[in-house]
C-alpha cells in the first residue's frame, strides 16, 4: 500500500488549496493508498522518509520548500498547482484542474530535473534581483489572492517607471569576472514567466545541467521594455543594453540584498553563490 504525503500551502494563490483535501483523499482511497496531509510548516524528515510520494498543493514556493526533503530521501514530487503563478507545473504541462493533475501523478511519468543551490537554499525555477525581485517581493499578498498572476503584470508596469540600477560584481564558472551596472538580473532554471506562453528563454531546459542568466542594464522604461520584449520573442543577444549567457555556476559579491527564490522573498547578507545540482529530483510530468 502506497503512502502519500500531501503538503499544502493554504495561503497560496487564491487559497484554492484548502478545497483540495477531499478530492485528493477520494482519489487515493480508490487507488488503495494512504494519504497524510500536512501544512507547509509541517513537512519534516520523519514524515518525508516514510512516504513513497510527496504531493505539493500550492505554488512554486511550495514545491521549493519540499525539494530539500525530496532530494534527501530520494522521493518523487507530484504537483497540484494552486499558487499564483504555477510556472514549474506549466513547464511540466500539469493541468490546474485538481483531478486532472492527480491523473498525471497516477500515470507515473517522471522527469529528473536540475535544482539550483542558492547559498544554503534551493531553487527549481528562478532567482531574481533588482526589477524582477521588486515585482515578486513588493506585490501585496492580498492583491495576489484577489487578482492572481495579473497582479504581477500591474506591478511590473509600475516598477518599470522607477527603475533603479545596481552594480553587480560577478564571477562566472569560477574564473570569469565581470562588473555590470544593471536594473535586473535573473538566474533561470525554467524560463517561462506566464504559463508556457511567455518565456525569457524558449530553449531553457530543466534537465540540461545549466541555467540561463539575463542582465538588463537600461534605466529608461521604454528601452527596458523594448529589450525585455526582444528576450521574450527569442531575439536575445548580448549588447550595450543587455547580457545573456548560460552557465552552471555564478557568484556575486554582496553585503545585503532582497531577492526572490521561486517567488518567495529572501534577504541575503552574505556573498551569493548559485550552482546547478544536475538531475537532483524526480517530478511527475505530463509529456
Amino acid at each position: 500500500m502506497k503512502k502519500i504525503l500531501v503538503v499544502e500551502n493554504f495561503n497560496a494563490g487564491k487559497k484554492s488549496a484548502r478545497f483540495a483535501d477531499k478530492i485528493i483523499e477520494d482519489f487515493f482511497n480508490e487507488k488503495d493508498a494512504v494519504c497524510k496531509i500536512v501544512g507547509i510548516e509541517g513537512v519534516s524528515d520523519e514524515n518525508t522518509s516514510e512516504a513513497d510520494v510527496i504531493i505539493t498543493v500550492g505554488g512554486d514556493g511550495t514545491v521549493n520548500k519540499v525539494v530539500p526533503f525530496a532530494m534527501k530521501f530520494d522521493k518523487p514530487i507530484g504537483i497540484i498547482p494552486c499558487g499564483t503563478a504555477n510556472l514549474l507545473s506549466a513547464k511540466l504541462k500539469i493541468p490546474t484542474d485538481i483531478q486532472k493533475a492527480l491523473e498525471v501523478i497516477d500515470k507515473g511519468k517522471k522527469l529528473k530535473i536540475d535544482v539550483l543551490k542558492v547559498n544554503d537554499d534551493y531553487s527549481v525555477l528562478r532567482t531574481g534581483f533588482g526589477y524582477d525581485s521588486d515585482i515578486i517581493c513588493k506585490t501585496p499578498q492580498s492583491l495576489k489572492n484577489k487578482f492572481g498572476y495579473f497582479s504581477y503584470f500591474v506591478a511590473g508596469v509600475l516598477f518599470a517607471l522607477r527603475l533603479k540600477q545596481h552594480v553587480y560584481h560577478l564571477t562566472v564558472d569560477n574564473d570569469k569576472k565581470l562588473s555590470v551596472l544593471a536594473t535586473c538580473l535573473i538566474v533561470a532554471n525554467a524560463g517561462n514567466m506566464y504559463k508556457n506562453l511567455v518565456s525569457i528563454s524558449k530553449n531553457c531546459r530543466l534537465d540540461d545541467g545549466k541555467f540561463d542568466v539575463f542582465i538588463l542594464k537600461v534605466k529608461n522604461p521604454i528601452l527596458f521594455f523594448i529589450e525585455f520584449l526582444q528576450i521574450i520573442f527569442d531575439k536575445k543577444s548580448s549588447n550595450s543594453k543587455a547580457m545573456y549567457f548560460q552557465t552552471s555556476c555564478i557568484s556575486m559579491k554582496n553585503d545585503y540584498c532582497v531577492c526572490h527564490i521561486d517567488g518567495e522573498k529572501q534577504k541575503i547578507r552574505d556573498n551569493i553563490k548559485i550552482e546547478t545540482i544536475p538531475c537532483a529530483v524526480n517530478v511527475f510530468c505530463n509529456f
